[in-house]
């Protein structure tokens, strides 16, 4: 770690130029990974840090000091503690954060499935979907035009971590994506689809998740090969759509290990 430079000022350029980061991730081509446990991910993984920032009631932390040792020839900026709270955007932040590049994905799909996003339009969801799309195996996530930014703090907060084992796609042409590879289109749809624990998800499948209350657009419904529907308990109309995802992922794990 170089020498940390203090921030007590929300005039400062240092912090401005922060503050536009967090308010456009993608924008800027990087993002702000906050707390104790993604900072600790991003050196796990390899993920270049670009900067370090610490509150000045973080600097007491055992478990920050301990990042920071690791943390040669990154600049650190120590921030007050109001500030620190602003970029977070949480009223209890641990006092850690780090501006990271976003990863690139590659330009080719990875062989297996891909979950399809249309119009997911909460942060928390989308950052819950990701999570459970890693703790599938899946690699492939594919963001369509007005979704949810996949690297805003509410979106990494949600994912857990689940961001730097994924290939993420953001504004991508979901209708162009499924002539891309072998894999099934399955639009998931609240009613009128077949129950998915009938449907052989053996192979590759890409899955069709639409917005919360629209769901799937008519364009990406007709494109699908199939439909599926979750069967729910009479009276009820749907699931969150990240507990939608999960119970399709986890679905086709366990239809492919009984075939195993």
């Amino acid at each position: 770690m170089s020498g940390m430079r203090h921030i007590s000022s929300r005039e400062n350029p240092a912090f401005k130029a922060l503050r536009r980061l967090a308010d456009d991730p993608r924008g800027h081509g990087s993002a702000l990974v906050d707390g104790i446990h993604l900072v600790a991910t991003c050196f796990a993984q390899g993920i270049g840090i670009r900067q370090l920032l610490v509150s000045e009631g973080g600097q007491a932390s055992a478990e920050i000091a301990t990042l920071l040792q690791g943390a040669a020839g990154i600049d650190c900026l120590s921030l007050r503690d109001s500030l620190f709270r602003e970029l977070s955007g949480v009223a209890a932040p641990t006092g850690i954060a780090a501006v990271i590049d976003i990863p690139q994905a590659p330009a080719e799909l990875s062989p297996g499935d891909a979950v399809l996003l249309d119009a997911v339009q909460d942060a928390g969801n989308v950052g819950a979907i990701l999570r459970t799309v890693a703790a599938a195996g899946v690699r492939n996530v594919l963001l369509g035009p007005g979704c949810a930014g996949a690297w805003t703090a509410r979106a990494l907060r949600g994912g857990q971590g689940a961001h730097f084992f994924l290939a993420i796609r953001e504004q991508a042409d979901l209708l162009a994506a499924l002539a891309t590879g072998p894999a099934t289109p399955v639009a998931t749809v609240a009613h009128g689809g077949t129950s998915l624990y009938d449907l052989d998800l053996g192979g590759p499948v890409f899955w069709l998740v639409g917005n919360e209350g629209a769901g799937l657009s008519a364009e990406l419904v007709a494109a699908a090969k199939l439909r599926a529907t979750i069967p729910l308990a009479a009276g009820t109309e749907s699931l969150n759509v990240a507990a939608a995802v999960a119970v399709c992922l986890f679905e086709a794990n366990r239809q492919r290990s009984a075939t195993r």
